[in-house]
């Protein structure tokens, strides 16, 4: 919230003046630092005292099961459609106001994505704000763009980011009981991949669907248990 607000404070005093190359600089510079993010997390897998032999396959599995549901349901199109939708809602009217417009797009570039999910989910879990601070780095460097194009109606999308957040990082804390160690390494390994797909899509080297990827965070741990019962029928 603190970075949007931030953010927006500055681009409505920079406005149009604000060089493009210093924002793509900004966005280059954190795309780095997010693909070293995604190689560390998705390779605990492989490192991680408590990961055992096949854990690494059923990582895979999950994220290639996923993938392919995510694209059966075309999450990516989906949430892209999201924006198309509201900016049409928005023209029904008369004459669609200029605050409406800029909480309505920043509130969905700012929340429908996976550092929203997989930073929540591990805020909520373990407590860890590493992924959100990344988040919130990125935010604030967006609504500087935004708020220079789109003006002051970017602010009230901080009370989207702390309602969408704040959600999902208490439903995640309401359940860091039932999460054990397997649980959340499964977790984190797929969410490594994906945001090696998010790093590539900052770095402008491909725009990979990154959306369609999302159900494999949900079947990584499915696939880690599958993985532990077959290990115990072989012993």
């Amino acid at each position: 919230m603190v970075t949007v607000l931030v953010g927006t404070g500055i681009g409505l005093l920079l406005g149009s003046r604000l060089p493009p190359r210093i924002h793509g600089g900004l966005t280059t510079g954190l795309g780095f630092f997010t693909l070293l993010l995604g190689v560390s997390m998705g390779t605990r897998v492989l490192t991680d005292p408590i990961a055992q032999p096949g854990d690494d396959v059923a990582v895979l599995l999950a994220v290639l099961l996923g993938v392919a549901v995510g694209e059966l349901l075309r999450l990516h199109d989906g949430l892209e459609s999201i924006g198309a939708w509201f900016q049409n809602r928005l023209a029904s009217e008369e004459r669609p106001s200029r605050i409406a417009d800029g909480f309505v797009t920043a509130s969905l570039v700012f929340c429908v994505g996976p550092l929203t999910i997989l930073g929540s989910l591990a805020n909520g879990l373990s407590g860890d704000i590493q992924l959100l601070a990344i988040k919130s780095v990125l935010d604030g460097v967006a609504a500087i763009a935004f708020a220079a194009t789109l003006g002051p109606g970017v602010a009230l999308s901080a009370i989207t980011v702390l309602v969408v957040q704040g959600a999902i990082a208490g439903f995640a804390f309401l359940l860091r009981d039932v999460m054990d160690g397997p649980t959340i390494l499964a977790i984190t390994a797929a969410g490594g991949i994906i945001m090696l797909g998010v790093a590539l899509r900052m770095l402008d080297l491909k725009m990979v669907r990154v959306a369609s990827f999302l159900p494999a965070l949900l079947l990584a741990p499915l696939f880690v248990r599958l993985a532990e019962a077959v290990r115990g029928l072989l012993a």
